[in-house]
């Protein structure tokens, strides 16, 4: 993974630095809420329903040890003892003091972590394929090409003031784990005739008037990314509304301008750049970057363990595990491990400081230092040997991180909804956990097989619900709490909006309707390798309408 220089570690400092003296500004009453509102949001500091909420920046996901180690010591000394794990594959801590986080800024400046731009209207954090360098179906690893992006976009002075805010993710497999298309920029590494670009999505997003990104580049060569990438910025700079933030946003301008108007815009303004305006990113340059993320020196192993196999054998449990939780690697003898932080009563993404430290351990100790942050969620340890997946689970399941559910109907994306935002209409925790309990019996799940449920709190979007082959919004009614039910959405290589099925649920009758719908997949699949968004796709709607609502 990248490594800060002397130039990335003074700049982190002199922030932390200047945003303590914000800070007691604030405190002392000499900066009143108003004014300090746009500084704490380009310090990850948000006013949620309770107290302060901190955001902190995973760069594509990826941590070390020695950085989820801090993670856990800032749960355990400043929060109340866990850390939120997001969507955006970063972390969130609910209950900082707005007295301390100058405080914890300057622990997370000690391991290479901050808070820059993972709020208000400028680049976000740029996410990528979890699974990125270890996966066998990626034509290389974009993750140098996220640090480039996330090093170019870190305090440009063009684009601090955005008209709103804005996300890129990457990815180079085929199967997209990274959800480009519903990005504000989503970037799709290719090669060609041996030389490396990317396929360029713009206008995704999702929220009030959700949006699959239009494609407006089969391929630009990666000397040119930046560029290319700056005249998108420049056309939306200038033409992104400012007069309506509902309207603000990059898959609005590209709706009402229309994909090929917009393509034109980006064109005229990539080849209106003069010589002095291009970013001269030198080849050696590329290179150090690339250099970071050499593979680790993996151990030449057999293609199949029998230790590995003799326990599956001998524990049912781990061999259900194994079924859902891996992922095949790229190198014969190791796999992937996605740690699951969906168990049973807790809220999705949650992980308490005892937990980090157990997964910073196996990454130390299994796991060549290497640690992701799923979109989904979830942790991953990207390179593990088969010989020690028994070990690494045994420590997995005595930290309760070893549910069995990887991409199966109890692993939900989940938003805190009312629970702690303030922009929230309605809960969405407890609505997962009951909806978890309807299906918590294991061997269902696998025989349910793939199947994503997404929750959101409100119109915003934040649980992903458009794209979930269930979405759950919830809805505020006279006071009183609804969910609105969508099918059919997704998030992959072919990314649609969910359709509404039709008038919101109270919430007790949520699982049961979901019991009802699965039922009715299962009567409707061809097979058991077939899945929910398959059959969905296959035979429409209206017969997974018609039992939905079966029992109002």
């Amino acid at each position: 993974m990248y490594r800060y220089d002397e130039f990335d570690a003074q700049i982190v400092r002199e922030r932390v630095e200047q945003f303590r003296g914000q800070v007691a500004r604030r405190l002392s009453g000499e900066l009143k809420e108003d004014e300090f509102k746009p500084l704490r949001l380009q310090n990850g500091v948000y006013l949620q329903l309770h107290a302060y909420m901190l955001r902190i920046a995973v760069p594509y996901g990826q941590l070390n040890p020695r950085q989820v180690r801090r993670l856990a010591k800032i749960a355990r000394d400043y929060d109340r003892g866990y850390g939120h794990f997001t969507t955006r594959q970063n972390i969130q801590f609910n209950w900082v003091a707005l007295k301390d986080i100058p405080d914890v800024l300057a622990e997370l400046a000690e391991v290479e972590l901050h808070a820059i731009q993972t709020s208000g209207n400028c680049i976000r954090n740029t996410t990528s394929d979890h699974y990125a360098g270890a996966t066998k179906d990626e034509v290389m690893d974009p993750r140098p090409w996220c640090e480039i992006i996330r090093q170019w976009s870190t305090f440009h002075p063009e684009f601090a003031f955005l008209p709103r805010k804005f996300k890129i993710a990457v990815t180079a497999a085929e199967h997209d784990r990274a959800a480009i298309k519903v990005h504000d920029i989503g970037l799709n590494m290719r090669e060609r005739n041996g030389e490396v670009g990317f396929e360029v999505h713009v206008g995704g997003g999702q929220g009030r008037t959700p949006h699959i990104a239009a494609k407006i580049s089969d391929f630009v060569p990666e000397r040119q990314l930046l560029d290319y990438l700056e005249a998108i910025m420049r056309v939306y700079n200038r033409f992104g509304r400012r007069d309506n933030k509902y309207k603000a946003r990059i898959k609005i301008l590209v709706s009402e301008t229309g994909e090929e108007e917009f393509r034109k815009l980006v064109e005229e303004e990539f080849a209106a750049q003069r010589d002095a305006e291009k970013i001269d990113l030198p080849q050696e340059e590329i290179g150090r970057i690339h250099a970071y993320f050499s593979p680790p020196e993996l151990a030449a192993k057999p293609a199949t363990s029998e230790g590995f196999e003799r326990a599956k054998t001998a524990d049912p449990a781990f061999a259900r595990w194994t079924r859902a939780n891996l992922h095949p690697h790229k190198v014969d003898g190791y796999t992937t491990v996605t740690v699951s932080l969906k168990p049973m009563g807790v809220a999705a993404g949650d992980a308490n400081d005892a937990q980090m430290m157990v997964v910073a351990h196996l990454a130390e100790t299994y796991g060549y230092d290497d640690i992701r942050v799923s979109h989904a969620q979830n942790l991953v340890l990207p390179h593990i040997a088969l010989d020690d997946v028994y070990d690494v689970y045994r420590e997995l399941d005595a930290a309760g991180l070893a549910t069995p559910n990887e991409g199966l109907i109890s692993d939900m994306i989940v938003c805190p909804g009312l629970d702690y935002c303030n922009l929230a209409n309605a809960r969405s925790i407890p609505v997962g956990m009951a909806i978890q309990e309807a299906f918590s019996d294991p061997d269902d799940q696998a025989d349910i097989g793939k199947f994503h449920i997404n929750i959101s709190g409100c119109i915003n979007a934040c649980g992903h619900h458009h794209v979930g082959h269930v979405g759950i919004l919830g809805v505020d009614r006279k006071g009183e709490e609804y969910y609105q039910i969508t099918l059919g959405g997704r998030a992959d290589e072919k990314a649609a909006i969910g359709k509404i099925a039709g008038p919101g649920l109270k919430a007790d009758d949520v699982p049961a309707a979901l019991k009802r719908l699965v039922d009715r997949y299962r009567e409707l699949r061809t097979s058991k390798d077939e899945t929910f968004i398959e059959t969905f796709e296959r035979e429409g709607m209206e017969p997974f309408k018609e039992v939905i609502y079966a029992g109002a």
